[in-house]
């Protein structure tokens, strides 16, 4: 599965079976977190037949089942944890979509005390949130996607490379899947900005992967 269709049929799913993830895929699903983190600075972990995290009140309001697998995202407590985060996050989120396994970002709906005591936090880093993992009873369902003229303004004529990218940003997930990111377009120099809010910077992380994946090729500077 090329990284383009792994974002287009890459859904959040909550409700997972009570399935193993096998050996090939952990090993390779873990060799890519340690190359983002090696590329990031990121102290990100995956945590594999540990429920503990998503036993709790929180995770059944968010209507969590059976989440035995979830990636700690940890890193340096600084102004660019956050967005860091979010695109090495979403990184891995993908790679898991194109080994066959399902995802779900996760800020609230989970136990941060028992999380803590199973992640490995070095001195000045911080857990900001997880990733639920494994095979979903399904593959999670499509939200209603909004025209990629509602994510951009230019101040020149855009490239087809541009539109792409933002057509790959407009599917990517947010926080309350409200999209609150806008790109714009000026001979070759790209801006991203979102709107203020809580994750904001985790979701222009995330945000900024998409398009990343969708321009391919394309060169183009970021502002």
């Amino acid at each position: 599965m090329e990284l383009l269709e792994a974002i287009q049929n890459r859904h959040s799913v909550r409700k997972y079976l009570d399935k193993k993830i096998d050996e090939t895929t952990r090993k390779e699903l873990t060799s890519f977190m340690d190359e983002c983190n090696r590329e990031s600075g990121m102290n990100i972990q995956i945590n594999y037949d540990e429920p503990t995290a998503f036993q709790s009140m929180l995770a059944k309001y968010g209507k969590f089942e059976n989440v035995n697998n979830y990636i700690a995202l940890v890193g340096k407590d600084n102004n660019e944890l956050e967005q860091l985060a979010g695109y090495y996050g979403e990184k891995i989120v993908i790679k898991a979509q194109q080994l066959g396994l399902n995802t779900c970002w996760v800020a609230i709906s989970f136990n941060k005390r028992k999380t803590k005591k199973v992640i490995n936090i070095n001195s000045g880093e911080k857990l900001l949130m997880v990733i639920s993992l494994g095979y979903g009873e399904n593959q999670g369902y499509a939200h209603k996607e909004r025209e990629v003229t509602n994510f951009y303004t230019a101040s020149s004529d855009v490239p087809q490379w541009f539109l792409d990218g933002v057509k790959a940003a407009s599917l990517a997930p947010t926080a309350r899947n409200q999209q609150k990111f806008k790109f714009h377009y000026d001979n070759g120099m790209v801006e991203l900005t979102s709107g203020s809010g809580i994750y904001s910077k985790t979701d222009m992380g995330i945000v900024k992967y998409h398009f990343e994946v969708g321009a391919k090729d394309a060169q183009y500077t970021w502002k």
